[in-house]
C-alpha cells in the first residue's frame, strides 16, 4: 500500500471509529482531500488510492491543475471550501460539483446567474461565521435562516451548512452549535471538521470532513 493510501486509510480508520461511537454510519461522511496548494504529483496517488472527493480554496489555482486530472479522472467531484468573490462566480459554476462558501446573498446570486447561463447547477453549502470573527468569511449567525431560505428557492441544490471554528480554541462547542442551527433550520448536511479535529466534527454531526495535511503528509 502507497504512503497515500496508508494516510488516506487511517483517516477512514477514524471516521468510522467516530461515527460507530455516536450511532452513525460511517458512510454517512464524505472525506474531502483538501488539495490547495499541492500539485499534481501529490494528488494523483491519493486518486489512485480510491479518493474522489478534492477541496480547493482559490478558483485560479484549480483551474490551473485539475482539467487534466478530470479529464483522465471523471467520476472526481471538487469542491470549492475557500472565500469566494462574486466576480469568479462563473469559473466557480464551470468547475465545482459543490461550493461550500456561499455566505451572502449577492454571491448566490452571481451564482444563479452563472448556473443560468451555464446549465450547471453545482450545490451550495451555506457557510456560517460560527464564532463571529470579523476577519473571516461566512455569515452572522442571526442570518443564517434567511440565507438558507435564499439557496432553497434558488436552482442551487441546499448541500448544508459550513463553519471553521476560531483557531487556538476547543471547536467541539462550535460544531455543536452548528449542527443545533442545522436542526433549527432543517438543514441535514454539516461541512466541518479538519485535520485535527475531524472526529469530533464525526460525532457531532459532520456529514463532510474537509482533511488537507494528514492526508498529504506523515
Amino acid at each position: 500500500m502507497s504512503g497515500a493510501a496508508e494516510r488516506r486509510q487511517r483517516i477512514l480508520d477514524g471516521i468510522a471509529r467516530a461515527a460507530d461511537l455516536s450511532r452513525r454510519n460511517p458512510a454517512d461522511v464524505q472525506l474531502i482531500a483538501v488539495s490547495k496548494g499541492r500539485v499534481v504529483d501529490e494528488i494523483q496517488p491519493l486518486i489512485d488510492a480510491g479518493q474522489r472527493d478534492f477541496g480547493e480554496n482559490r478558483v485560479q489555482e484549480a483551474l490551473a491543475k485539475w482539467p487534466p486530472l478530470l479529464a483522465r479522472h471523471p467520476d472526481i467531484r471538487l469542491h470549492g471550501i475557500g472565500r469566494l468573490q462574486s466576480n469568479k462566480a462563473a469559473e466557480a459554476v464551470s468547475l465545482f460539483d459543490t461550493i461550500h462558501s456561499v455566505d451572502r446573498t449577492s454571491l448566490l446570486d452571481a451564482l444563479v446567474k452563472e448556473a443560468q447561463k451555464s446549465g450547471q447547477t453545482p450545490s451550495a453549502y451555506v457557510q456560517v461565521n460560527i464564532g463571529e470573527e470579523e476577519q473571516k468569511g461566512g455569515c452572522p449567525i442571526a442570518e443564517v435562516g434567511a440565507l438558507v431560505a435564499a439557496v432553497s428557492n434558488s436552482p442551487l441544490p441546499l448541500a448544508g451548512l459550513m463553519a471553521i471554528p476560531p483557531l487556538g480554541l476547543e471547536p467541539a462547542p462550535y460544531f455543536a452549535l452548528l449542527a443545533k442551527l442545522a436542526r433549527r433550520h432543517d438543514v441535514n448536511g454539516l461541512s466541518m471538521g479538519m485535520s485535527s479535529d475531524f472526529k469530533e466534527a464525526v460525532m457531532l454531526g459532520a456529514t463532510s470532513v474537509r482533511v488537507g495535511t494528514a492526508l498529504f503528509e506523515d
